[in-house]
């Protein structure tokens, strides 16, 4: 009897094995026919040299009826790990579609809204937005960004989050002439600044604290407003 329960047990692993095998093949199979289409859809958009250009993307914004502005295509960038702003390789692309598991346009479409969750979670802004100020640094050894450009950067990326800080920090970059450009180091500081400053109460900011010169200089602005108004 313990010899026929052995038997038995043996045909079993074997018959769970060779499942296993099958389910691993056709996964596997499955897996490189879904990178198949997403090269495919790749070199639909990309130009001669073998990459997507600024001109591929407007095209397939055009057939996701997406607007190449919209915040989305920037955070389409941040997924795909996107390095030179306007361009999309075939391994960025790569990363970006598996990662969504699209390998349509209409597939691409359907994930964006849920792509846009995924960037407003916490754990994840910090990095996008991070990431929205590299990508913009065009030059070699660029390391800060004209203001009229972080004025729309600021806009597209933080508006929606913090509407009433942008919008007085965009009028104040505007008005002032202390600052031609703005680097890093500024632009995550008003990153923290709309997470921990009470606003418009401002009665939080300690300006012995480390924060840049600049907001230093915005608070002082936002106070002055409050006196005359």
């Amino acid at each position: 009897m313990r010899r026929a329960a052995s038997k038995k047990t043996g045909q079993s692993n074997s018959i769970n094995s060779s499942a296993a095998d099958l389910f691993r093949s056709a996964s596997s199979k499955a897996s490189s026919k879904e990178l198949e289409r997403i090269d495919s859809l790749f070199y639909t958009y990309a130009n001669a040299s073998g990459v997507i250009d600024p001109e591929g993307i407007e095209t397939l914004c055009a057939d996701m009826e997406v607007d190449h502005t919209d915040v989305r295509i920037l955070m389409l960038a941040w997924k795909m790990k996107a390095d030179e702003q306007g361009y999309f390789t075939l391994d960025e692309w790569r990363r970006g579609l598996k990662a969504l598991r699209a390998d349509t346009v209409s597939k691409l479409k359907k994930a964006l809204p849920d792509l846009e969750k995924e960037v407003r979670r916490p754990s994840n802004f910090a990095d996008f937005y991070s990431y929205a100020f590299q990508y913009c640094l065009t030059e070699e050894k660029q390391k800060s960004i004209d203001i009229e450009s972080i004025c729309q950067l600021l806009t597209l990326v933080l508006s929606s989050t913090f509407p009433i800080q942008v919008n007085l920090f965009v009028e104040y970059l505007k008005t002032q002439d202390d600052y031609k450009v703005i680097n890093m180091d500024q632009w995550m500081g008003f990153f923290r600044f709309c997470n921990e400053i009470s606003f418009p109460a401002l009665d939080n900011y300690d300006p012995e604290l480390a924060w840049p010169l600049i907001l230093d200089n915005f608070v002082e602005w936002l106070r002055e407003n409050q006196k005359s108004s």
